[in-house]
């Protein structure tokens, strides 16, 4: 133990007990409108993520894995027709839930709040049979206990940590939001979840794709577990939000609401390739380019983004981790989705010859903007030598350049229809719109 941590001891069980103070108190009544209006925008964007990762590998085994390890029927594996207890169901809804990296995400922390916040939520609430407004109190306190966490853990950590970590948090909060804990729970759940954090260097992930990813399939069940083992009396060290500096955190929990200002992506690839993807389309839709017209395209942009592959990706997880193939299989298909993450895309000649004529280059104009901005500029040189450059593209679904409402529900059905009937998703997306209505979340997941 080093002397700062040592001489801030009790600092730091007093700030831990007032933010747990602050989540005992946390109501729905007292939340203002316009954020749960957002939340259910939130809840249907995530449920659409899940439901079209559903259908990949990453989905599959973590089916599989649960139906050996955490058996039950009390909760609801998503698009999968089948059951496991709350910490399987957490778990496999979680890895479906960025497994084509389509989730929503909130640029200070660099990472996905929702994925590991709804997946926790949906199974405590089925499992505890809680209503519809129950629910939606547990989602926006995670969201904004997740996304302090990652400013927190991303403050105090010399290390770039991937969701997952400060996720458990997250989800440690919902639990025990949806469970009634008292504030000595509260706080040793939160302290016992950052305790068994899975501590993933993200970097890592982005040189090395792996199904592993953000480490969101680990995180939410993560916060779950350590929450039940509070409930049963295990004790916890006090978390980082009790440092006096991390303090502003907690006093602005229900009075600023980080929710608002979360991003929603339109494309299954990481954030940081999205605004070469956008500045591609735009020089594309104005100039009636086609594919066999390209000759070479460049993109400028920030060094984090320059980090990711270009090189032909094996398997859906480097597609991802990539960002010549999104901006090539964009050409194509005009979007990138579940089915632009297949092997028969991956192998498609005219993908990887676009992209051979892809050249990223690391700009500093984007790095001074990053992550509060996530910014590009591409050019493209035609057969001709005609050159186009959109100029200074932002990734679009920021909460500062949004996707509208349209679109945000287009996207869901369009990932929804993977594993659900046009019925289905009707009923699902007007369950959502009177979530307050709902007596028990059962009734929704039976829809999933």
């Amino acid at each position: 133990m080093n002397n700062v941590e040592y001489k801030f001891q009790g600092d730091l069980k007093k700030g831990n007990y007032k933010l747990s103070k602050k989540i005992k108190k946390f109501s729905y009544e007292n939340i203002p409108n316009e954020v749960k209006a957002h939340s259910k925008v939130c809840l249907l964007d995530l449920l659409g993520a899940i439901l079209g990762g559903s259908i990949t590998k990453p989905s599959d085994y973590a089916k599989k894995f649960v139906k050996k390890v955490y058996p039950g029927e009390e909760c609801t594996v998503i698009g999968k027709s089948t059951k496991s207890n709350v910490i399987g169901a957490t778990f496999a809804n979680a890895f479906s839930a960025n497994a084509i990296d389509i989730d929503d995400g909130y640029r200070p922390v660099k990472g996905h709040p929702g994925a590991l916040v709804i997946p926790a939520a949906l199974a405590v609430a089925e499992w505890a049979n809680k209503s519809g407004k129950e629910l939606m109190e547990s989602i926006i306190l995670g969201y904004e206990i997740g996304t302090r966490a990652g400013i927190v853990w991303h403050d105090y950590y010399p290390v770039y940590h991937s969701s997952g970590a400060w996720g458990t948090i997250a989800s440690a909060a919902v639990t025990a939001k949806l469970l009634n804990f008292d504030v000595e729970e509260i706080y040793n759940a939160l302290g016992t979840a950052e305790w068994r954090a899975p501590m993933n260097p993200m970097m890592r992930c982005i040189d090395y794709p792996s199904m592993s990813k953000d480490g969101i399939g680990w995180g939410s069940p993560t916060g779950v577990e350590s929450a039940l083992m509070a409930k049963e009396g295990f004790t916890g060290c006090p978390s980082l939000f009790g440092y006096p500096k991390y303090n502003k955190y907690i006093e602005s929990l229900g009075e600023e609401y980080n929710i608002l200002k979360l991003y929603f992506k339109p494309f299954a690839c990481c954030r940081w390739a999205q605004p070469g993807i956008i500045g591609t389309l735009k020089i594309l839709g104005k100039n009636n380019l086609a594919p066999e017209d390209i000759n070479k395209i460049k993109v400028y942009t920030f060094k984090e983004s320059s980090r990711l592959s270009t090189d032909p990706p094996s398997n859906a997880d480097e597609a991802q981790y990539n960002i010549a193939y999104p901006i090539a299989v964009t050409i194509v298909d005009g979007k990138v989705g579940p089915k632009q993450l297949v092997d028969e895309k991956l192998k498609n000649t005219i993908i990887l010859g676009l992209m051979n004529k892809i050249e990223i280059i690391s700009d500093s104009r984007f790095d001074k903007k990053f992550p509060q901005n996530c910014e590009s500029e591409v050019e493209i040189t035609d057969r001709k030598g005609n050159v186009y450059i959109s100029g200074h593209v932002q990734a679009k679904g920021d909460w500062d350049n949004p996707l509208s409402k349209e679109e945000i529900l287009n996207k869901f059905k369009w990932l929804a229809e993977y594993s659900k009937s046009e019925q289905q998703i009707e009923r699902i997306i007007d369950m959502i719109n009177n979530i307050e209505k709902l007596r028990s979340v059962k009734d929704l997941m039976k829809l999933l």
